[in-house]
């Protein structure tokens, strides 16, 4: 009996995890989309969110907030997340882990 509900137990825990993960990826897809169509449709404009320096000057921090797991917070980073958040509507809800890497795919 109690095998059967190890593995049980075990089936659930990948499952659990699995589905996060999709979850995270396709959230994070849907950033991506959101903010090209936002950089597409602004590319003429001053306030790209691609061209914008805020942004740009990010990259560094994005990528140490991502290979630390969210645990390295810097200056820059919190800067463009707001700058991102407050000029694409999509971003509102999206977690600072997938803007910033949505910054590192820009």
């Amino acid at each position: 009996m109690r095998p059967a509900l190890l593995s049980a137990v075990v089936a659930i825990v990948l499952f659990s995890a699995t589905a996060q993960a999709q979850t995270l990826v396709a959230t994070s897809n849907i950033i991506v989309r959101a903010l090209d169509r936002t950089l597409d449709f602004s590319s003429d404009t001053t306030t790209s969110v691609r061209d914008s320096k805020i942004v740009l000057a990010a990259r560094d921090d994005a990528a140490s907030f991502v290979a630390s797991q969210g645990q390295i917070r810097g200056v820059q980073l919190e800067a463009a997340i707001h700058t991102i958040r407050s000029q694409v509507p999509e971003a509102q809800g999206a977690s600072d882990q997938v803007l910033a890497e949505a910054i590192l795919a820009l």
